[in-house]
């Protein structure tokens, strides 16, 4: 198989997909995520066809645009790879990244681990946080009508899976639910390296974001 021509034909493929996808989840995010995860597979002895994929694929349908239906975003990878005459094994190990990538409120086990999930989870993550992870943070909350902030509201930090994919909290309180959560939930050095950097800019962020809204200097 013409490893390169599988990947143009799945950065086209998911390119026309997220056209109009909303601006944290489009393929600017894949790409970024696929920049993240070229890294990190630098460092480490992985399959880079797999994770490659991954990264390409990991969003092409998130649940959290088709109703909380988790299994279309597998099926569309499926479908696509298998169109291309994608070995089996490469895959599932595609789908297995699919399926278990998500945060899903931190209290989601995963089913399955490979070197080559740990890498693309990892990238998924760094683009949860720092200043893009910001930006993306209030994208989101806009596109979901929620507010800013409401010093009323506390942040949930005990909610099931359900709670979470159901949360409607404000965006400020998601810093506290997942962002600042992913620091000491990434699995490859590297991936630890940079998000503690990142996870520190967003500290800033909301230091400064409490003192305009207090009136403060």
């Amino acid at each position: 198989m013409n490893y390169p021509d599988l990947i143009n034909k799945t950065i086209a493929f998911v390119k026309e997909k997220l056209n109009d996808a909303e601006g944290g989840h489009d393929w600017f995010h894949i790409e970024r995520v696929y920049k993240n995860a070229l890294l990190i597979a630098k460092s480490t002895d992985c399959d880079l066809v797999v994770v490659q994929l991954g990264a390409l694929l990991h969003d092409i349908a998130d649940s959290k645009f088709h109703n909380g239906d988790e299994t279309i975003g597998p099926r569309t990878a499926r479908l696509f790879l298998e169109s291309e005459n994608v070995s089996s094994a490469i895959i599932q190990h595609v789908v297995n990244i699919i399926e278990n990538i998500s945060y899903k409120g931190g209290n989601f086990e995963k089913k399955f681990s490979s070197i080559e999930l740990d890498i693309v989870q990892d990238a998924d993550r760094l683009d949860a946080i720092g200043a893009i992870g910001v930006a993306r943070a209030f994208n989101y909350g806009g596109f979901k009508d929620l507010s800013l902030y409401n010093p009323n509201i506390n942040p949930n930090l005990m909610m099931n899976k359900e709670e979470y994919k159901n949360n409607k909290g404000t965006t400020i309180n998601h810093f506290y639910e997942k962002l600042l959560l992913l620091k000491d939930k990434m699995n490859t050095q590297l991936g630890k390296e940079i998000a503690l950097e990142r996870h520190k800019f967003m500290e800033l962020f909301l230091s400064q974001f409490y003192a305009e809204w207090e009136g403060y200097r």
